[in-house]
C-alpha cells in the first residue's frame, strides 16, 4: 500500500463520507493498486478512525465498481478491465461528440484564449510534471470545452464520468511513447475549434478517444499476461 495517501477532514462532511472520499480518490489516482486487499484494521489505524466507517466505505466502493468483495478473501481495489473501459467510452464517445458540436457553435474568444492556456499547461507537465499532474491538466482542458456548450446537464453528465475516466487517464498518460501523441490530438481539437470546423473537431475527439482505449486495452493485456505464469507455477 502506498503510504502517501491521506485523509482529509473536512468539518462539512460526515466521517463516513469524509472516510469514502479519502480511499475513493486513493483508488482512483493509483495510491492504491489495482488487486490489493483492503485490510479494515490497517486501514482504520492508517486513517486514525474506527473499523466501522472503513466497513461502509467498502460497501459503497463496491457499489461503484471500485472494489470486490472476494469470498474467504475479502475486498480488493478493482482490477481495470478492457469492459469497463470500453463501457465508459461508448459513454464518453456519444457525450464528447455533443460537447463539440456545441462548444464549435458557442465557444466565445474568451473560451477559445482559456482553451490555448489550458493546452500549454498541459505541453509543460507533458514536459516535465508527474503522471497526475499530466492527467489534470488533460482534464483542464477539456473542461473548458464542457463549460464553453452553456448546456449544464451535459456538463453534469461529463461530470458524473470524470472519476470513472480518471484511471484510464493515469493508464494511458504513464505510456511515455503516447505522451507527444497527446498534445498533437489536443492541438488539432483546439485548431478545429479556432476554425469552427466541426467535421474535423469531432474526427479530432474521437480519434483521441479511440487511441486511448486502444493503448489501455493493450496495457491491459500485458497487464494480464504478465500475471498468468505465475499464477501457473502455484
Amino acid at each position: 500500500m502506498d503510504n502517501n495517501f491521506k485523509v482529509n477532514m473536512n468539518e462539512y462532511l460526515p466521517l463516513r463520507d469524509v472516510v469514502f472520499n479519502t480511499l475513493r480518490q486513493a483508488i482512483l489516482k493509483g495510491e492504491l493498486a489495482p488487486g490489493e486487499r483492503l485490510m479494515e484494521i490497517q486501514l482504520a489505524e492508517k486513517l486514525g478512525v474506527s473499523r466501522t466507517p472503513i466497513r461502509e466505505a467498502i460497501r459503497k466502493l463496491e457499489l461503484e465498481g471500485l472494489v470486490l468483495m472476494i469470498p474467504r478473501k475479502g475486498a480488493e481495489v478493482a482490477k481495470i478491465s478492457e469492459k469497463s473501459l470500453r463501457d465508459v467510452l461508448e459513454v464518453r464517445r456519444s457525450l464528447e461528440e455533443l460537447a463539440i458540436e456545441l462548444a464549435c457553435q458557442r465557444m466565445t474568444q474568451e473560451d477559445l484564449v482559456q482553451l490555448e492556456q489550458r493546452q500549454e499547461v498541459f505541453c509543460r507537465a507533458i514536459r516535465s510534471g508527474s503522471p497526475m499532474e499530466m492527467a489534470e491538466s488533460d482534464e483542464a482542458f477539456h473542461d473548458v470545452i464542457y463549460l464553453s456548450t452553456g448546456n449544464d446537464k451535459l456538463v453534469q453528465m461529463l461530470n458524473n464520468l470524470r472519476e470513472q475516466m480518471y484511471r484510464y487517464r493515469l493508464e494511458y498518460i504513464k505510456d511515455a511513447d503516447k505522451r507527444q501523441v497527446l498534445m498533437v490530438e489536443h492541438e488539432h481539437i483546439l485548431n478545429a475549434l479556432k476554425g469552427r470546423n466541426l467535421s474535423e473537431a469531432k474526427l479530432a475527439a474521437r480519434e483521441h478517444i479511440d487511441n486511448q482505449e486502444i493503448t489501455v486495452s493493450k496495457n491491459i493485456k500485458e497487464q494480464e499476461e504478465n500475471i498468468l505464469p505465475g499464477r501457473g507455477r502455484r
